[in-house]
């Protein structure tokens, strides 16, 4: 069975209450369909919690004007625990989530009429690419983006859902072996080392980085990609420092960006590929793993670094709840998208706050 990356399905991210953080993503951002809400003990994930299993609810909302889901996810049996320290820009680990707009100077006057907190005006990146940085309720730090791509266009926000994120490695040609030659960010953007202006309001950007932004070359296909859309991963490096692991001393699941999550066919493909290039899976469900409405087959490695990227192949998820609609994926062809109408059909999963 061969390997197909759909896209980006979800970033994780560790909250204290899921249905506020469901209700922010869903209010200010328009990431308001429940694709599922499910509550339930998280078992395979013992290695990084501690060693044992612990109770969690995990909310897996889409915005579908285009782009990735977030995966809300909160711990229902003990306290979620912050970053010790202040988190760097350069710091290990997934620094910032990077969410696509239509228009970057009407999403930051939208941003700043909801009240959120901004923490640049409209910047350019290395090439001239436009962007502003902002903060979830959460303090989470969000990097709006233009993007070109988008599914079905929606009036009442000028964001999409997630278009990538910003991981802080050691070494980025050594990355690059995961997220370039597994991945497929094969194209560079820009890679470019300096003190750079544009980064200035963050902590840590008054030292010296390495930031390389990598698209891919190859369109992705199939199942729901065109809702998924394009995306990009931004490599930053501290290169005359030593960066701080933005997880250390913390389970997966406490506060901040917990994984980066790939939607794919073909499992054991997958595996065979990455255990090669020396990436083993350290965590795998069984092939009908349930969560909440939906069910899959998943898998974790981990980066150089320590950071988790998931694989989600999905067999099963509702597209229309309240009918006991669900798409069965596994009987149709791979490499087939699914119809337009079909994945517009996620809207009658759309929660009214």
């Amino acid at each position: 069975m061969e390997k197909i990356i759909y896209g980006i399905q979800q970033l994780g991210i560790g909250v204290r209450d899921a249905a506020e953080g469901f209700k922010w993503y869903g209010t200010m951002l328009g990431a308001d369909v429940k694709v599922f809400d499910d509550s339930n003990v998280a078992t395979y994930m013992a290695p990084y919690m501690g060693g044992k299993p612990h109770r969690k609810r995990a909310i897996l909302a889409a915005n579908l004007q285009g782009g990735s889901c977030c995966e809300i996810w909160q711990f229902e049996d003990r306290t979620p625990q912050p970053p010790k320290e202040e988190i760097n820009i350069g710091d290990l680990g997934i620094y910032a989530a990077k969410i696509k707009a239509k228009d970057i100077r009407e999403a930051f006057g939208e941003m700043e009429n909801k009240g959120i907190r901004l923490l640049s005006e409209v910047l350019y990146d290395p090439v001239g690419l436009p962007f502003f940085y902002m903060e979830d309720l959460y303090g989470n730090k969000l990097q709006v983006v233009e993007a070109k791509d988008w599914f079905k266009p929606d009036k009442r926000h000028s964001t999409g859902g997630v278009y990538g994120c910003i991981i802080g490695v050691s070494d980025i040609d050594r990355s690059r072996k995961l997220y370039s030659d597994l991945l497929g960010y094969d194209t560079v953007i820009y890679d470019e080392t300096d003190i750079f202006p544009d980064l200035a309001s963050l902590k840590g950007a008054d030292r010296k980085l390495r930031r390389v932004l990598l698209s891919h070359s190859a369109e992705r296909t199939g199942s729901m990609a065109a809702l998924l859309g394009r995306s990009q991963l931004e490599l930053v490096q501290l290169t005359d420092d030593t960066p701080r692991r933005i997880f250390a001393d913390r389970y997966w699941g406490d506060l901040g960006f917990i994984h980066l999550c790939f939607d794919i066919h073909g499992m054991e493909a997958l595996k065979a590929e990455c255990a090669a290039a020396g990436f083993p899976f350290t965590v795998e469900s069984d092939s009908g793993f349930k969560m909440g409405e939906a069910a899959g087959h998943w898998s974790y490695l981990e980066d150089p670094d320590g950071t988790l990227i998931e694989f989600v192949e999905t067999k099963k998820i509702p597209l229309v709840k309240k009918w006991n609609w669900y798409l069965h994926l596994e009987k149709r062809n791979p490499h087939k998208p699914l119809p337009r109408w079909m994945i517009r059909a996620l809207a009658m999963n759309r929660e009214k706050f």
